[in-house]
């Protein structure tokens, strides 16, 4: 086993300053095939009430939530003394902070517990006050690899501070800060490697972005303009300033209300007790306040907490700590989208802008009243400075900061490994994740139409969404209404749920409203349900044959579905196919194959199988007439929805029996996958611009309906040929909605249900609109079948 390095040099043993390390790691340890790696986390946490352990707790349950079957979390919670707490199932161990001993019998426990690999530990000052040697003891003393988040890095150290946290450094593996301006002080006045150090910002909580009115009437707080700060209550906090501040705002804005959220800090009450909310009471008295202010004394459960941020017209960060290195309660306010005014802390300037927010002065009065004032006049700005916010802090997502964490967590371990850190003995313990490495496996989100059927009238689906509000202006359009009624015939078919039943009939009548007299559809719809110029600027072809897809795949579902919605799919499809089948877009004739085959399963149809073979014969040809060996392809490039054009092959051959159908298909799907495919997961043709033979492709520009063709077509080739790396393919595609993809940023929103619209080269486009969203569900529905 390798040494710890203590300052980029190797050591056998402790600093000096150090006691002798209290054991040895046991190497004597029982296999156990089927134990997954666990990581330790050494943090307060609740019941504990400090902003440490709500991170903490947060962290674990979005990494538990996030992946499944990749590891175990356990924490040790950090105690001062020894309180009565009962702890919640995962914390396995209590570590008394003031008590040596526990140190030694902690280490202990970790060295020959066979199931720890890594040990993770939140490090704040305040949390091991006058315990510094003892806490670099035990960290010395631990031989499993250990990551270390600083909450906490202080500018312009002493020696001795510097000291102390190089020493902690020096026995870590790796080390986490919330800021990019911790990083930098780490690197450039405590000389800490830039190897060494990731930046994952403080995590965040997605919403769903309630009616403003709606929660001010539920919280008797209608026709009030409201303030609001939160947060354990200290002086720290500077609430005087904003209280100082608002006999200018009230004299301007009479309907404001000041919210002051959370109850006294337990180190504040431990000190000085109330002596701080009771001075701020008595200034609120002073100053005849008392209709203006309103102290919310408690800790408030989670779901109370953001709906009072989603609330808040303007949330004020007054702290008065210019070090203060990070504000989890700013990150808060910033996912549910409050405009913010605040005081300057490092964290503050890295994400607030003039695009974001307002910042003022530390514990300047006037400032603060005339940027509430500003912001209360002119509601267009708050408005802008909400969804600025928004787009600027969702990558922050509790989600994402699981993928990042976890990822560090996989290349920790795997470095471990690679470097004898642990034990010969313990890569057979962690079979069979790879001798000792981390394997991630993302966990299926559960099925949810919320947004589905928010985006749904009585008349159809809306198009466009901004965020995850439905873009009323957009319209609608046969594309996304046929697609949703494919996505609930999918969820009908797999839950038998009755109320799914209203929401296909308004889809099914949405495309019976755009089928024509000549038999052809058009697509686009204004919200007075007339049909726009747009039907004659753009080519609906392919418009035409998803519709036809749509009306098979419910004549599929005949058996299940109320006869009368099967009949009038029958209905259309026979107005229509006369002028389908007569189109010669490739992917046109693959959707209109698609439908045909679905409707022609149960009562097979020797007219049907004809208009298949016909369709299918012409896409032979376009493949003979553009392949070759280094390009097999039936176009010149490659577009959007590149794996229908295999797929429909291959149910052609399906219908009709001819066995070059199917060859031609797995020829061709194997080629594309080889094109849109790296080791580890998905990168579909970018939209910026398409493949042309010859050419490398474009970089980023995703969407999400290329993603769930490429899953639809390899659920059917892996049904037909019972290849693995079909159906592993399947999951890796997936899990690009999940935040395996460039960016690393789930794409798939569990709070909404909604999908964002797109992966481009540095952000997620947020706006959640009807066909990425159908296109997600589907994908989620096709998982269930894998």
């Amino acid at each position: 086993m390798k040494n710890k390095t203590f300052l980029n040099y190797e050591i056998n043993e402790a600093p000096a300053f150090l006691p002798k390390a209290a054991s040895k790691y046991d190497k004597q340890l029982l296999v156990e095939e089927d134990v997954l790696p666990e990581i330790l986390f050494i943090t307060s946490y609740p019941p504990r009430e400090c902003g440490i352990a709500t991170y903490s707790q947060d962290l674990v349950q979005a990494l538990s939530n996030k992946f499944e079957h990749s590891f175990l979390l356990k924490v040790c919670a950090l105690e001062c003394g020894n309180p009565a707490r009962t702890y919640p199932e995962e914390v396995r161990y209590v570590l008394d902070t003031n008590n040596s001993a526990k140190y030694v019998q902690l280490v202990h426990n970790i060295n020959n517990d066979k199931r720890i690999q890594l040990v993770f530990l939140q490090h704040e000052f305040g949390l091991f006050h006058n315990a510094e040697v003892d806490l670099l003891q035990f960290l010395y003393s631990v031989v499993k690899p250990i990551i270390i988040a600083f909450h906490t890095v202080l500018p312009n150290p002493n020696d001795e501070l510097k000291a102390k946290v190089r020493h902690i450094v020096g026995a870590c593996a790796s080390i986490i800060v919330l800021t990019k301006k911790s990083a930098q002080i780490l690197r450039d006045e405590y000389g800490i490697s830039a190897d060494k150090i990731s930046v994952i910002p403080h995590g965040t909580h997605l919403v769903p972005h309630l009616d403003k009115a709606l929660l001010k009437e539920k919280y008797e707080l209608e026709g009030k303009k409201i303030l609001s700060t939160f947060g354990l209550l200290s002086s720290g906090k500077s609430i005087e300033t904003t209280l100082d501040a608002l006999p200018a705002i009230v004299n301007t804005h009479p309907d404001v209300v000041f919210l002051v959220i959370g109850k006294t800090h337990g180190g504040v009450i431990k000190s000085e007790g109330e002596q701080y909310r009771h001075s701020l009471e008595a200034k609120v008295k002073a100053l005849g306040l008392e209709n203006h202010v309103k102290f919310i004394n408690r800790y408030l459960p989670l779901q109370d907490l953001l709906e009072y941020l989603q609330l808040t017209d303007i949330y004020l960060f007054t702290s008065k700590d210019p070090n203060q290195a990070v504000s989890g309660t700013f990150s808060y306010a910033m996912s549910c989208g409050c405009p913010i005014i605040s005081t300057p802390i490092p964290h503050v300037r890295e994400v607030l802008s003039e695009d974001t927010g307002i910042l003022i002065d530390f514990q300047n009065v006037e400032q603060l009243a005339n940027a509430v004032n500003r912001l209360m006049s002119d509601e267009k700005l708050r408005i802008r400075l909400s969804a600025n916010s928004l787009r600027h802090i969702v990558p922050t997502a509790w989600e994402n900061s699981a993928i990042s964490h976890a990822l560090l967590l996989q290349k920790v371990a795997e470095q471990a490994v690679e470097s004898d850190t642990v034990t010969k003995a313990t890569p057979s313990v962690l079979k069979p994740h790879a001798d000792g490495k981390i394997v991630l496996h993302y966990r299926l989100p559960d099925i949810n139409l919320q947004h589905i059927k928010k985006m749904t009238t009585d008349f159809g689906m809306y198009q466009f969404a901004k965020i995850n509000q439905p873009d009323i202006e957009s319209g609608y359009t046969l594309d996304d209404n046929a697609r949703a009624m494919i996505a609930m015939c999918m969820h009908y078919k797999h839950t038998k749920d009755k109320g799914d039943i209203p929401y296909i009939r308004i889809y099914l009548n949405f495309i019976k409203y755009c089928l024509q007299s000549d038999g052809n559809f058009l697509n686009y719809v204004d919200i007075e349900k007339r049909f726009t110029e747009q039907n004659n600027e753009t080519n609906l072809s392919d418009s035409n044959g998803r519709a036809i897809w749509a009306l098979g795949y419910l004549i599929s579902q005949r058996a299940f579905l109320p006869k009368d919605l099967n009949a009038t799919a029958e209905s259309l499809m026979s107005q229509a196919l006369p002028q389908v089948i007569e189109r010669h877009s490739p992917r046109t004739m693959a959707f209109v194959i698609k439908g045909l085959y679905y409707s022609n399963i149960e009562k097979k149809s020797s007219l049907i199988s004809n208009h298949i073979k016909t369709l299918a014969d012409r896409l032979v040809q376009m493949y003979r007439h553009e392949s070759e060996p280094k390009w097999l392809w039936y176009e010149s490039y490659m577009t959007y929805g590149n794996s229908i054009l295999p797929e429909a092959l291959l149910f052609a051959s399906m219908d009709t029996g001819i066995n070059m159908y199917k060859e031609i298909a797995k020829e061709s799907f194997d080629f594309l996958l080889s094109v849109t495919f790296n080791e580890n997961r998905i990168k579909v043709i970018s939209n910026r611009s398409w493949l042309q033979k010859g050419q490398e492709a474009a970089e980023h520009g995703e969407q999400p309906i290329d993603v769930a063709y490429t899953i639809l077509a390899l659920r059917e080739f892996y049904k037909v040929f019972k290849d693995e790396r079909y159906k592993l393919k399947m999951s890796q595609a997936f899990d690009w909605f999940l935040g395996n993809n460039h960016l690393k940023q789930i794409i798939y929103n569990p709070c909404t249900g909604g999908c964002c619209d797109g992966l481009e080269e540095k952000s997620v486009n947020l706006n959640q609109g009807a066909e990425s969203t159908l296109s997600y569900l589907v994908s989620r529905l096709t998982m269930e079948e894998k």
